[in-house]
């Protein structure tokens, strides 16, 4: 998760309807596997590792980033859940890089470089922004680099070293909601190369309209193959 979202929302994360459908799309994308260990890379924060801890069978987390001042453990659901600026290796069976690669210039060497830090037979779960046509001021606060379409992120996966099972992308059904707020603020002289957040909190009506959008395109969203905000991508390491 990245923490300039995190600062906006608050202990209002949990209630967002953008991160319960993630979380939704994250479970049903991993829902055949049942990982003992779990890596976290770019975790910020670690959201999504301490809702895997609390509700699947895993007994144990590790968050990465360069941006944490120190390393330091912490407990969920009693379970460990390590913070680290750095791993040598990892024994983890399931790699989350969930938003990441998009945040630097060579992401198939990130990729690899943790690839190669993994045991043999893990699965990485990728999620990235998608589109190119979709960049807007929101982008630039986040300081992404890219967005890509589904061949694009494949290609990385294979190129850093993974065999691809399968990718998607989610978020198709507020698509088009998302590109009209695009174009409107497009209309209205708006600098899509001008950071600019566009993440909020919402009341209950807003995040209960736009999560059951995401709640009935979820059965549907392993196979959307054409459009959406957001790419999953999963893979193993052979």
């Amino acid at each position: 998760m990245d923490l300039k979202e995190e600062e906006i929302l608050g202990d209002g994360i949990d209630a967002h309807w953008y991160y319960r459908a993630k979380l939704a799309a994250l479970r049903r994308w991993t829902a055949d596997l049942r990982p003992a260990a779990l890596l976290d890379v770019g975790a910020g924060s670690g959201h999504f590792s301490r809702k895997l801890l609390e509700l699947t069978p895993a007994v144990t987390g590790t968050c990465v980033d360069p941006g944490y001042p120190a390393d330091r453990e912490e407990q969920v659901a009693g379970k460990p859940l390590l913070f680290r600026r750095e791993v040598a290796a990892t024994g983890a069976d399931l790699v989350l890089l969930m938003d990441v690669l998009e945040h630097v210039d060579d992401d198939t060497g990130l990729l690899a470089a943790y690839v190669g830090k993994a045991r043999s037979g893990a699965c990485f779960v990728l999620t990235v922004p998608a589109f190119q046509w979709l960049w807007s001021g929101h982008d630039v606060f986040l300081e992404h680099r890219r967005r890509y379409t589904l061949p694009q992120l494949e290609g990385v996966a294979r190129a850093a070293g993974l065999q691809v099972e399968r990718a998607a992308y989610y978020f198709g059904a507020v698509l088009p909601l998302a590109a009209g707020l695009r174009l409107v603020g497009r209309l209205r002289g708006e600098d899509p190369r001008q950071a600019r957040s566009q993440m909020q909190r919402h009341g209950a009506l807003v995040n209960g309209v736009l999560g059951a959008l995401c709640a009935v395109e979820l059965p549907l969203f392993p196979h959307n193959r054409l459009a959406g905000l957001s790419i999953f991508l999963r893979a193993r390491k052979p």
